[in-house]
Formats: C-alpha cells, sequence, structure tokens
C-alpha cells in the first residue's frame, strides 16, 4: 500500500499550488510533474519553507 495518496484526492491541486508557492519563496524553481533533479538542500528548502507557512496559519488562526 503506498503511503503517497492523499486522503482526500481533491487536494491535489490546492497542494501543488501551496508546494509551488512555497518554492517561488525559497526561489527554487519546480515544474509541473517530476522534480527528482533538484538536490536535497532544494527540496529541504521547499518542504521546510511549507512546515514554515503551515505553523504560521496556524498560529494565525489561535488568535
Amino acid at each position: 500500500m503506498s503511503s503517497n495518496k492523499n486522503v482526500v484526492p481533491e487536494a491535489r491541486e490546492a497542494l501543488d499550488k501551496f508546494k509551488m508557492e512555497a518554492a517561488s519563496e525559497v526561489g527554487v524553481n519546480l515544474k509541473q510533474g517530476y522534480n527528482g533533479d533538484l538536490s536535497t538542500k532544494e527540496a529541504g528548502s521547499v518542504g521546510g519553507q511549507m512546515v514554515k507557512n503551515m505553523i504560521k496559519k496556524y498560529e494565525e488562526s489561535m488568535k
């Protein structure tokens, strides 16, 4: 069983948009589709920015 499936399939578009925005914020040029040519550093910076943005939105919702 693959763990890379969305619980809500309709969320894929929103997740892709969120990932592209985070990549843009840290200066990583993502392409639609395959991005396996990214360095570990680039991929990590995109993931880290996504987490940072999620935490920021959560903290704002608590105010």
